[in-house]
């Protein structure tokens, strides 16, 4: 996962200045990437207790705390305390593979209004079962890549729907 990291945030460029949302946070090493190139503010949102407790210890650690917020509830649930942290630029979502359509679905209208116009969307998946939007979303897919058995898809938001 490291070398795919490393190639999702080459092929991000430049982070300067933006905000980022990394949901299924895990340790939390999707968003400090982001911030260590340069994203002013990295709101995480795990679910998972010891998951969460691992996200803040490593936020201490680095000392990053007074950029960051830590959000401990699902993610279908953080609607309301996202709203207030909005808007963001980049949302890196790298849930647990089972449930990774579903969670791509729920992602796609979970920060639906809570994005800036030129936000981007990065879903991770198993390099052989890629997730899908669906047509008429508010995403649209820019690129789709592999490593080993990790796959991301990189969505841009539809400046013009209709």
């Amino acid at each position: 996962m490291d070398r795919a990291r490393e190639a999702i945030f080459q092929i991000l460029g430049p982070l300067d200045e933006l905000k980022a949302l990394d949901l299924y946070a895990g340790t939390g090493a999707m968003g400090l990437e982001a911030l260590s190139r340069g994203a002013r503010r990295v709101t995480f949102v795990e679910s998972e207790p010891n998951a969460a407790r691992a996200v803040r210890a490593n936020l201490d650690r680095l000392g990053v705390t007074s950029e960051t917020t830590v959000i401990e509830v699902p993610v279908e649930k953080a609607r309301s305390r996202l709203a207030r942290l909005a808007p963001f630029d980049l949302v890196l979502s790298d849930p647990p593979w089972p449930i990774a359509q579903a969670s791509a679905l729920l992602v796609s209208e979970l920060v639906a209004g809570l994005v800036t116009a030129d936000a981007r969307l990065l879903l991770g998946h198993p390099a052989d079962r890629p997730v899908e939007l669906p047509e008429g979303s508010a995403w649209t897919l820019d690129d789709r890549r592999k490593w080993g058995g990790t796959g991301m898809s990189f969505y841009k938001l539809v400046n013009d729907p209709g």
